[in-house]
């Protein structure tokens, strides 16, 4: 079975080598770079085995990107926190949507109505659509990229429905095919991330029901996310090219 493998970063800015990736299932640590390739260099190494290559990277390759025992407690925040980062957020909220089904959407009117009708008339009064618009009419960027399953699920297809709304908000709504996520190595977790600098990571249950939120400052994790976003948001396309293969 292959490996689930991450990239975590690299030390070079234009060719990539050396990096550093992370199998995320046994937490082992993958190293390449420029093999060590002198015999006077290689015989001072201790406890090379057959088989086994040196490598050399530069020190910083290890202190940013080897993956850090987790030692920190999950900063848990509460919903009203949650909202205010919507309020008080200064350039750029961007989300990643990877769910299937979210429950707390099954449980409102509009979801109802578009499943008996197909369409829904929003509420535009809401205190997401009157923050998020002010934000927007400020200049400011709000965007998202949302996972759509060939066939799309129930869910999903609402969601589709909900990007117009989002649209006229003032959002960017794009969408990635679950093939291309797994491609990509986007995996499952669920985020906003905050003008580049903190991330809301929306934590679910099995039942698709949010359970909290946790907010993540440190910048090696920071950057990480941006990674993910960075690459869903290259290979998404608007939401529109989707919407009707996949109804």
């Amino acid at each position: 079975m292959a490996r689930n493998i991450r990239f975590n970063g690299t030390g070079s800015g234009d060719t990539g080598c050396p990096s550093i990736h992370e199998d995320v299932d046994t937490g082992q640590v993958i190293v390449h770079g420029p093999p060590l390739t002198s015999p006077e260099d290689v015989a001072q190494l201790q406890h090379l085995g057959p088989g086994e290559v040196a490598v050399v990277v530069p020190r910083e390759l290890i202190t940013d990107w080897a993956p850090k025992a987790r030692t920190r407690q999950a900063r848990v925040i509460d919903l009203d926190a949650f909202n205010r980062l919507f309020e008080n957020f200064e350039h750029t909220a961007w989300r990643l949507e990877t769910r299937r089904r979210y429950a707390s959407d099954e449980s409102t009117e509009a979801y109802a109505q578009f499943l008996a009708e197909g369409r829904v008339d929003w509420d535009m009064s809401t205190w997401y659509c009157r923050t998020i618009s002010g934000q927007t009419a400020a200049g400011k960027s709000v965007a998202r990229v949302r996972v759509v399953d060939i066939p799309a699920t129930t869910g999903q297809r609402y969601l589709l429905i909900n990007a117009e709304r989002n649209t006229d908000l003032g959002e960017d709504i794009r969408t990635l095919l679950r093939e291309d996520a797994d491609r990509l190595k986007l995996g499952n977790e669920d985020f906003w991330i905050f003008d580049s600098r903190l991330v809301a990571r929306l934590n679910f249950t099995d039942a698709d029901e949010l359970t909290d939120v946790e907010l993540i400052t440190e910048p090696a994790e920071v950057i990480r996310y941006a990674m993910l976003r960075d690459a869903a948001w290259h290979h998404a396309v608007p939401f529109q090219q989707l919407a009707s293969p996949t109804s």
